[in-house]
């Protein structure tokens, strides 16, 4: 069965400990949410995921295959990731821009096939961009902008998409919209790891919880399964835990700091 799969990672920074032997499967046709506090390594976990960060030890696997023996192209074709707060240098087209996303479908200097044009208009349309596609990159808002680099990764169609805080800067319609756009990716047949800071989103978008603490997994599963009130006491320190509204949406419902 396809999976991209984290065994025994140990990643340091300076030397931090930053994982310590971490072990996460990301499925496909699902939503892995990764939620921690500040410093866990949420962010060095996707990193390694993507192949951008080799591990101090232990291996990444993408289908039973070590990823780091794939060549980078192949790899850009499967793997889509976007970091947290990209920049664009380059004052291109919104269009142009998400272009970018299909360079790794391209050989030599062929310029964009049928499929490479119907998903750039796809990815442009689904994350609402149909008015600015003309706009020069840096004349967009913060939230614009974070849409744009959104689609530049869905032009890529790419069988894993990994993406860090991809609510940041967006207001809260286009929040919801993302998050829309997360499930049906996985409904696609996609597996989607995303980090998300927003308990309840993360609880209401995933299906799978992966909740890091100081480098390691302390438990993964179900998101009732894992933001029980006795986790969230001892790794966030709140008084907290799901419920379900009149609509049958889980919140998380934060009463104070956990009693000491």
């Amino acid at each position: 069965m396809s999976a991209l799969e984290a065994q025994a990672l140990q990643v340091s920074r300076a030397g931090v400990p930053a994982l310590r032997g971490l072990d996460l499967a990301v499925a496909p046709g699902r939503v892995t949410a990764i939620v921690g506090p500040n410093g866990a390594g949420k962010s060095t976990l996707l990193q390694c995921l993507a192949g951008l960060l080799l591990p101090t030890s232990g291996r990444v696997l993408l289908d039973g295959a070590p990823l780091d023996a794939l060549p980078a192209r192949l790899r850009a074709q499967r793997i889509g990731y976007l970091p947290q707060n990209g920049a664009v240098y380059w004052n291109l087209r919104v269009a142009a821009l998400v272009a970018l996303g299909r360079l790794p479908h391209r050989t030599g200097f062929n310029g964009e096939s049928a499929a490479d044009m119907a998903a750039i208009d796809a990815a442009i349309a689904q994350t609402g961009l149909e008015a600015l596609r003309d706009r020069p990159a840096h004349s967009l808002s913060g939230g614009e902008l974070a849409r744009a680099l959104f689609a530049r990764v869905l032009a890529g169609t790419p069988d894993w998409l990994l993406v860090d805080e991809p609510l940041a800067s967006l207001d809260l319609a286009h929040q919801f919209d993302v998050l829309a756009l997360l499930r049906a990716a996985a409904a696609n047949g996609a597996g989607v790891a995303v980090i998300l800071h927003d308990l309840t989103l993360a609880a209401r978008v995933a299906d799978t919880i992966a909740l890091l603490d100081q480098g390691r997994l302390t438990k993964t599963g179900a998101p009732e399964a894992v933001l029980t009130p006795e986790t969230l006491a001892g790794v966030f320190g709140v008084d907290a835990g799901l419920e379900r509204d009149a609509g049958g949406l889980m919140q998380l419902v934060v009463r104070g700091r956990a009693a000491l």
